[in-house]
């Protein structure tokens, strides 16, 4: 980084939420969005700073982050997959008046007793037909009002 754009960056900590907020309709061309916090006006008019003096991502590099934003484990609102459920947590599921528990390990899954690499092998053993595991243990939303593959 040369100088110029070095000394911008630092003196972006010093700056009053007021002074960030007219460098942000500079930089970007538009009011900063309402209630953003200082927190994070910082960071995003650093790197506005930077773009703007060395250029953008290219557009594949966008075009791929964006895919990546769009898929289930680039997304932290999407359901939960194995990736996202922290060893040790419990999942429950009634099935046929039964109460299923499995807990999760560090490497896979532990269903009474017996370890498992995949939820979806648990769900098989327990209805005896091919299932998604993370819908049938609720982990996911459903594509379709389909519960289980044909055998």
């Amino acid at each position: 980084m040369d100088n110029h754009v070095t000394c911008q960056i630092s003196e972006l900590r010093c700056m009053s939420r007021s002074q960030l907020l007219d460098l942000w309709h500079k930089v970007f061309r538009k009011v900063a969005p309402a209630g953003i916090r200082r927190e994070i006006l910082i960071p995003f008019l650093a790197y506005k700073i930077q773009e703007n003096a060395y250029g953008g991502l290219n557009p594949a590099v966008r075009a791929q982050l964006r895919r990546i934003a769009k898929s289930p484990e680039g997304n932290p609102t999407a359901p939960l997959g194995r990736s996202r459920i922290k060893p040790g947590t419990r999942i429950l599921r009634q099935w046929r008046g039964e109460t299923h528990e499995v807990f999760v390990t560090d490497s896979g899954y532990t269903y009474r007793g017996v370890s498992y690499r995949s939820l979806s092998q648990i769900a098989r053993r327990v209805t005896g037909t091919r299932w998604s595991g993370p819908a049938f243990f609720g982990l996911k939303t459903m594509k379709s009002d389909r519960h289980h593959d044909s055998a």
